[in-house]
């Protein structure tokens, strides 16, 4: 299937206006998704909408690093870095990522991390990491996490416990642990 095109998205921090909008966005982005977090309110949304609240409700939340797609004066994605830990070094987890479902498939998410990313590496982190599709963020430079000395928090991730060096600053090795919310589930 080929990518469609679509107009133009503006990548910009998240405003509180755009709360209401991202929970929508990651609502229909998850829903009924295989590896999604199940909802945390019965017959709520899927579990990743209440992880954004509880993040930013963290301190770990990083508001600089939570940004939003806007395509026609409509929020239509949203990805997030939160604080993490490697051992007691601080790092970054990425994610959740979300894309309206109907335009998933044309660039939104990719521009969505690549931003991120690049705002992450301006802001002197040394270290991103994830859980996520190894054949999809491998584009981005991520690998495996052992390759880069980051142990999982848990073993049971493999190879989809990903991690990415950041700047020229040398990166943390050790146990990633995420922000508190992470632990909710």
């Amino acid at each position: 299937m080929s990518k469609q095109s679509t107009p133009p998205v503006e990548i910009r921090s998240e405003r509180p206006a755009d709360v209401g909008a991202i929970a929508a966005v990651t609502g229909a982005a998850f829903a009924g998704a295989e590896h999604s977090a199940p909802p945390v309110r019965p017959g709520g949304p899927p579990g990743e909408v209440d992880l954004i609240g509880w993040l930013r409700a963290d301190e770990g939340w990083i508001p600089e690093l939570s940004l939003v797609a806007v395509l026609e004066d409509e929020v239509v994605g949203h990805v997030v870095c939160s604080r993490g830990l490697v051992d007691d070094a601080p790092a970054l987890g990425l994610g959740p990522v979300s894309v309206r479902p109907d335009l998933q498939g044309r660039g939104i998410g990719d521009a969505l991390i690549r931003e991120v990313l690049a705002r992450a590496t301006e802001d002197g982190e040394t270290l991103v990491a994830l859980v996520g599709e190894p054949a999809y963020y491998r584009r981005f430079g991520f690998a495996t996490a052992a390759e880069l000395g980051v142990e999982a928090p848990d073993p049971a991730y493999g190879d989809y416990f990903q991690a990415l060096a950041l700047g020229t600053e040398p990166h943390p090795q050790g146990r990633f642990r995420y922000a508190a919310p992470f632990d909710r589930f």
